[in-house]
């Protein structure tokens, strides 16, 4: 059998996917021990040990000054941005993509300004939104939205810009309004859509958050990381970085499992 008709089952598909990540996990330890072997006080590649000896203050014990467990504080700091971020990205964009994608006066009059909202590189924007906003909370969540919603909303707008036109044509035969045809026609078709560019955010979102927490923050996952940086702390960076690459494949496969059980039909034979 060719290899591009082949079917991979759910368990073998999981033994595959883990072989990667274990190879990656030996030959850092192979390179972590041979480091080692030649200066045991080397600080770029931690063994296990260390990490652990460094996590277990920030995991288990309260910060003197503070009296949080930092690393769940920090987590909780940037999961709390992450998701504002990410909530008002996705509202913004199933409202305004269902509009411009299915309403021509809307789509002519704001396509143009979402374009040119989407190409400014969002990092540049930070020092306005500091300015604007202060470096409170409200500027790290507008950089966020700032920098998937744009997107998003592209996203959107074209999906339903691209839906054949017979359905709009039947719906009105029928004698939909607008707002029926928005609700009962281009939502149900955008919903899953919608997911997939949330699923496709999520990585620039960390990035705009991480990037907002190291410069103007007091905690954070990207404050602790560029905090400790300055100590060449990579007991404390590396598993803060596997901390958040875990959370970000958790909220990956949720969003893909909510799809596939929300929207089946969205994914034809590859559900």
């Amino acid at each position: 059998m060719r290899w591009v008709n082949r079917r991979i089952s759910r368990g073998n598909n999981l033994l595959l996917g883990s072989i990667p990540i274990l190879i990656l996990v030996m030959i850092y330890l192979f390179a972590a021990a041979e480091r080692h072997s030649i200066n045991p006080s080397d600080k770029l590649l931690p063994l296990p040990g260390a990490m652990v000896q460094a996590m277990w203050g920030l995991l288990f014990e309260p910060d003197q000054l503070t009296g949080r467990l930092l690393f769940w504080a920090d987590t909780f700091a940037s999961l709390q941005r992450l998701g504002l971020g990410l909530g008002i990205s996705t509202l913004s964009a199933l409202l305004v993509g269902l509009l411009i994608g299915i309403l021509p006066p809307v789509r002519a009059t704001f396509g143009m300004l979402v374009t040119g909202i989407a190409v400014i590189p969002p990092i540049a924007l930070l020092p306005i939104l500091f300015i604007a906003f202060g470096l409170g909370e409200a500027s790290k969540v507008a950089l966020i939205v700032i920098g998937i919603a744009p997107f998003m909303i592209r996203d959107i707008a074209a999906h339903i810009g691209g839906l054949p036109r017979e359905q709009i044509v039947k719906a009105q035969t029928l004698g939909a309004s607008t707002w029926q045809l928005i609700l009962r026609v281009a939502l149900p078709q955008a919903m899953p859509r919608l997911i997939q560019a949330v699923r496709l955010s999520l990585g620039p979102a960390w990035v705009f958050l991480i990037s907002a927490e190291a410069i103007a923050s007091d905690i954070g996952l990207g404050y602790r990381v560029f905090l400790v940086r300055r100590y060449l702390a990579m007991d404390v960076i590396l598993p803060y970085v596997a901390w958040i690459a875990l959370i970000a494949v958790a909220m990956d496969f949720l969003l893909a499992r909510s799809s596939r059980s929300l929207f089946p039909w969205a994914h034809g034979a590859s559900r």
